[in-house]
């Protein structure tokens, strides 16, 4: 039987290109390896506006995100992918590679902030809440709740857009703009009023900001929901007979957003004669915008309030919240003596 030998000289070369895979195998999986120092909560990683590919990935390497700014480029001219690192703010993790960042910042999977905004804040407490996020600066957000251009583009005959701005769990992008912010839960209040009161399109923009103005007045007096509709029906009645609104709301609005003051533990009379054209116990109508931004209860309360012919109402019971409502003054002094009494 004649053995096949190999001849040296291919041995060699066989053993060399082996050599070779084998190295080749290993620089790449070093290069491509993850980077030990990163935390375990990731880094963030913004690409801006308009950077072409060439300085997004130099500063990965300069930021100590990637081994190899050389190996990056490569993968990227390999995929063709050179222009397609898009815009924004991501989580680099410390498990992924350099191919996995590649993939991440191509895909435009951006750093996620999911925020709660509760029924019921003003602009300004809204404003520091995304403050206190780190997702945009009060100040910025204050700016742009004034948008002339945000209050034409939806018809908001108003100096801000306190009241439209609708209660709601959002999920923005790490870097968005104030402006964005604000059209996104101004968008989300009119899908949201198509949705539960479709009826609302009827309205001319003063009558829908009138109906808004009062809901927010609903949305700081009632606790319980089944409440509300019985709110709503006190200021109806009250309007219909010329009747100031006296609502408490409307003087906890002028002490802490417009004086800028701590709410008062109790109202006194003084605070019931402060001038301002939102104090309802000094002016007759409606204030002249809106104390909060209300959710869906006080505006289905609004558009649909109880028949009653009750025309003031007193907390009964401040654990749960509870009102008790009066049909005439007597009744209402008779209730508040009781109740208020007993706090």
């Amino acid at each position: 039987m004649k053995i096949f030998r190999i001849p040296i000289f291919i041995f060699v070369i066989i053993v060399f290109l082996i050599i070779i895979c084998i190295a080749a195998i290993c620089v790449f999986a070093y290069l491509n390896s993850p980077q030990v120092w990163i935390p375990a909560a990731g880094v963030l990683f913004k690409i801006d506006k308009g950077e072409n590919t060439e300085n997004i990935i130099m500063r990965l390497e300069k930021d100590g995100l990637i081994k190899s700014e050389f190996f990056l480029k490569m993968i990227s001219k390999i995929l063709n992918t050179e222009t397609s690192f898009k815009t924004g703010v991501y989580r680099i993790m410390p498990e992924h590679t350099t191919i996995d960042i590649h993939d991440l910042l191509i895909s435009g999977n951006q750093e996620i902030t999911r925020i709660t905004i509760p029924e019921g804040l003003t602009l300004k407490k809204i404003a520091s809440y995304l403050e206190q996020k780190g997702i945009t600066s009060a100040d910025n957000f204050l700016i742009a709740a004034r948008s002339e251009e945000i209050l034409s583009t939806f018809l908001i005959q108003a100096e801000t857009v306190e009241g439209f701005l609708f209660p709601d769990t959002y999920d923005f992008p790490y870097d968005v703009s104030a402006e964005l912010i604000i059209q996104t839960m101004i968008k989300t209040f009119f899908i949201r009023l198509a949705e539960s009161i479709p009826e609302y399109e009827f309205l001319n923009s003063q009558l829908l900001f009138e109906k808004i103005i009062l809901a927010s007045i609903v949305e700081r007096e009632y606790r319980i929901v089944d409440e509300a509709p019985l709110i709503a029906s006190v200021f109806y009645n009250r309007l219909k007979k010329k009747k100031n609104l006296e609502s408490c709301a409307t003087i906890g609005y002028i002490i802490t957003e417009i004086l800028g003051r701590p709410h008062p533990e109790i109202l006194t009379l003084d605070n019931l004669k402060i001038e301002s054209p939102y104090n309802t116990y000094i002016h007759p109508g409606l204030p002249m915008g809106p104390i909060c931004n209300p959710g869906l209860t006080a505006l289905e309360a609004v558009f649909s309030p109880a028949e009653t012919d009750f025309l003031f109402f007193v907390l009964e019971d401040p654990v749960t919240g509870k009102h008790h409502f009066s049909r005439n003054l007597a009744e209402h002094k008779n209730a508040r003596n009781l109740y208020l009494k007993q706090e």
